[in-house]
Formats: structure tokens, C-alpha cells, sequence
């Protein structure tokens, strides 16, 4: 079963840019893109499995220099 999720992604404003291009080289990230409101970044993640999912996100995305926070919500359609 494969997985996909949105995940919104908080970071230190002045650095968007590069959390994005960082992001862009992590597997399973399709796509990303800088946004406004609450969260800086919204990427489009895909993963084999819910486990999987969460190894990127917790493992890779938070570790990110300059992200204070990600909220993972998984793509039901």
C-alpha cells in the first residue's frame, strides 16, 4: 500500500528558499511548494508505507536546518 500525505511545514521565514531546495533533494518528496498563512511550505510526500511516511517526515523533513515545525496530514482521495 503506498501512502501520500500533505505536510505542512513551519520554518524561519528568512530561510524558505533553502528548507525548500533541501526538501526537493529528499526521497519520497514530490512536491513543495512556499507558501503564506500559518506554514511556509506545503510539500506533497509519498511513501510505501505508514511507517516509511513518518521515518521521512520525523527522520529527514524535521531535521531540516530552520524547521521549527511539520503537521502531517495523509491524503484519504
Amino acid at each position: 500500500m503506498s501512502v501520500e500525505a500533505y505536510v505542512f511545514i513551519e520554518c524561519d521565514h528568512s530561510r524558505s528558499r533553502e528548507v525548500h531546495d533541501k526538501l526537493m533533494k529528499i526521497a519520497g518528496v514530490k512536491e513543495a511548494k512556499i507558501v503564506t498563512g500559518p506554514y511556509d511550505i506545503i510539500a506533497v510526500v509519498a511513501a510505501s508505507n505508514f511507517k516509511v511516511m513518518g521515518e521521512v517526515v520525523i527522520s529527514k523533513i524535521q531535521k531540516l536546518n530552520y524547521v521549527k515545525r511539520t503537521l502531517t496530514n495523509v491524503i484519504m482521495e
